[in-house]
Formats: C-alpha cells, sequence, structure tokens
C-alpha cells in the first residue's frame, strides 16, 4: 500500500546492504580489529557471489552484475584483512562453523531442484546453488556473536543491516507474487523451483530476524554493545 513501485524496494535493499558493508569496512580499517567477525560468512558470500556472478555473465547480463561485482572486490578485501593484516584480532576458536555442512547440502539440492529454462544445466545448476548459499552464508556469523554472546556496536550495525536488506529483498518478491496474482512463479519456470526461490528469501530474512529484535530492542535501550541471550541463534 506504501510502496507502489516495488522495484524501490529492491533498490532500497542493495543501499541498506551497502550501507551495512561501508560500516564493516570502517571498522576494518579505523579500530584495526576485526574481532566479532566471522572469515566463514565472508567465504561464503563470496562463494555465492562469485558463482552469481558466473550465472549473470552467461545468462543475463545487467545493472546487477555491476553490483555484485563491486561487492565482490569488497568481500575479497575483507577476506583478505582478516586473513593477513588482522590475523591476530580473528576469534578463530569461535568462528568453528564447519562450512561444507552447508556449501555440500546446497550443492546437492541445486542438482535436484533448479530452473527449467533454455541455459545450459551446468548453468541452472550454479545458479540455483548461489540462491540456496545466499540465504543461509549468515549462519556462521551468527554462530559466532552467539559463542561471544556480547556483539560490539559495529559488528551489530553490520549484522543489522544484513537482516534490514534481506527483509526488503525478502518483500520485493512477495509483492511481486502477490501483484502479479502468483503469474510470477510460473514465468520462474515449473516444477519447485519457483516456490524455493521464494522459500529461500523467506529462510533468509527469519534466520535474521531474532537478532534484529534484540538489536532494535538495545539501541532503544539506550545500550551501545549488544548483550545476546542463550538460544537467540
Amino acid at each position: 500500500m506504501v510502496v507502489h513501485d516495488h522495484d524501490n524496494l529492491f533498490v532500497a535493499a542493495e543501499v541498506v546492504h551497502s550501507i551495512g558493508i561501508s560500516v564493516l569496512i570502517y571498522k576494518l580499517m579505523k579500530e584495526k580489529t576485526c574481532a566479532g567477525l566471522s572469515l566463514k560468512s565472508q567465504e561464503l558470500t563470496a562463494i555465492f557471489l562469485a558463482v552469481r556472478l558466473y550465472c549473470s555473465f552467461v545468462m543475463e547480463y545487467d545493472i546487477h552484475t555491476l553490483l555484485d561485482s563491486a561487492t565482490l572486490l569488497t568481500t575479497l578485501w575483507v577476506i583478505y584483512t582478516i586473513r593477513f593484516n588482522l590475523r591476530s584480532s580473528y576469534m578463530e576458536d569461535k568462528d568453528n562453523f564447519a562450512i561444507y555442512y552447508l556449501v555440500i547440502p546446497c550443492a546437492v539440492l541445486a542438482l535436484f531442484i533448479h530452473p527449467r529454462t533454455h541455459h545450459h544445466i551446468i548453468n541452472r545448476v550454479c545458479w540455483a546453488f548461489c540462491v540456496y548459499l545466499e540465504s543461509i552464508s549468515v549462519l556462521p556469523q551468527l554462530q559466532v556473536m552467539q559463542n561471544t554472546k556480547i556483539v560490539e556496536p559495529f559488528t551489530a550495525h553490520y549484522v543489522f543491516a544484513l537482516g534490514v536488506a534481506r527483509f526488503l529483498g525478502c518483500a520485493h518478491w512477495v509483492l511481486q507474487v502477490l501483484d502479479t496474482r502468483g503469474h510470477l512463479l510460473t514465468a520462474m519456470g515449473y516444477g519447485l523451483w519457483p516456490f524455493m526461490v521464494l522459500l529461500s528469501e523467506i529462510v533468509q530474512t527469519f534466520i535474521l530476524a531474532d537478532f534484529c529484535y534484540y538489536y532494535v530492542k538495545s539501541v532503544l535501550g539506550g545500550q551501545l554493545v549488544l548483550r545476546l541471550p542463550s538460544g537467540v541463534v
């Protein structure tokens, strides 16, 4: 009812995501510490962005390709900075999520459920893989925060920005489906793929819902440092 052009939601999601990345860069450059950040989440982000860029180049090159290119370069810089420049502050013992538990199931799922379009099978499987992996790539970061229980401001701002961006992206998809009375799902192909895309958007939104709730509660309470109760993530 408020947003008449739902594409504005997608643009807003990209803007908020960019703000989150800017906060992350500021933390690394000015505070010279990567404490509280998950290197594994950044690596998962780089993986799905690289795969999505490949798909964009071979399937549908557009403005999103440029946006993903910029995000990938920034993510690679963050990974390099954590691995080499700020290695001493990296909380490796807290960042203990085995990422193959995420990558392998996403790859297997992509083999069975992927777009049924005219593109080559490899490209269609890759596209499905990056959709699935993106929806759960933040899990290692959430585990780091759950392990530490205390989240410093810049890390909290970054993760909250991810939550807002994914909520806006999910809203963009859901409203488009509602506006087209479900025809958008049909246009995306047949089988389970259209529903898996929508489900992935919803999953990545709800994964961050608890954290966003406690973030807002902390900000309204005037607390600069976010303290997470047990079992939030």
